[in-house]
């Protein structure tokens, strides 16, 4: 049996108790991903194992911050909305803090789940429109071009479109189009001396949200359940898991 220590007893679904439950947008991936590790994590406590803290792309996200919340507080482009000919400004908002901070961000209570949907964007900009523009910032270092193709990077697709998702269902006009910040760590130098350098890119990404009312309904009915849903074919855990408990259950036989 697991520990108890493994076993989370708090932010457990109870789907007798009629409670209003919250929904981060990354549980929301989690569903996406696998819905047996969504349900063994939502409404059993057990949660996948925790991944290290990349404490590198967390100072990255926070100079970002802290960078173009300079030209916020002039009301002025930043030179790479310049650069890429993006006509906005940061956004200045009261709630700008609040929604960039972890475990609040922007919040929706969807109605007809009883589910508060949350999740905190990196940065908003505005057109002259009026519409607010999602803006993730995103590190890596690679020699490659830096494109938005494959496996994990649409889970930075569903990541952005649930901001724009969530930043229209509580009032705001939202632009299709978003942009990632990307940053790359510099592999040419000569030398590290002391310090890193990056490349700053900006790809832009035409968001359809379309699908996330949709995956709200489909989580809650799986909240809902009484028995464990499949897991996804693609679910390194649940392999894992499967693979574990056969090799020791054959061990277990062999050893008496």
């Amino acid at each position: 049996m697991l520990k108890n220590s493994y076993i989370r007893t708090r932010n457990i679904f109870d789907p007798v108790s009629g409670a209003v439950f919250k929904l981060s947008r990354s549980m929301l991936e989690n569903f996406t991903r696998c819905p047996r590790c969504f349900y063994l994590d939502r409404r059993l406590g057990v949660a996948q194992p925790s991944m290290p803290s990349f404490t590198l792309n967390t100072a990255v996200d926070h100079l970002l911050k802290k960078e173009f919340d300079i030209y916020r507080a002039k009301g002025k482009a930043h030179p790479l909305m310049k650069q890429y000919g993006v006509d906005a400004v940061p956004l200045a908002h009261p709630d700008m803090d609040k929604w960039r901070e972890n475990f609040v961000g922007v919040q929706y209570f969807h109605e007809l789940t009883n589910l508060i949907i949350t999740g905190a964007v990196d940065d908003l900009w505005v057109n002259p429109a009026g519409e607010f523009i999602v803006v993730d910032y995103k590190a890596t270092s690679t020699d490659k071009e830096i494109t938005l193709e494959g496996v994990y990077k649409e889970g930075y697709k569903r990541q952005m479109e649930i901001y724009q998702w969530l930043l229209r269902s509580i009032g705001h006009r939202v632009a299709d189009i978003g942009y990632f910040v990307y940053v790359n760590g510099r592999r040419d130098k000569e030398a590290f001396d002391g310090k890193l350098e990056f490349r700053v890119q900006l790809i832009p990404h035409h968001g359809n949200a379309s699908w996330v009312e949709k995956t709200v309904f489909a989580a809650h009915t799986c909240l809902m359940a009484s028995g464990l849903p499949a897991s996804s074919p693609e679910c390194e855990y649940c392999r894992y898991r499967e693979s574990a408990r056969e090799v020791v259950m054959k061990f277990d036989k062999n050893s008496i």
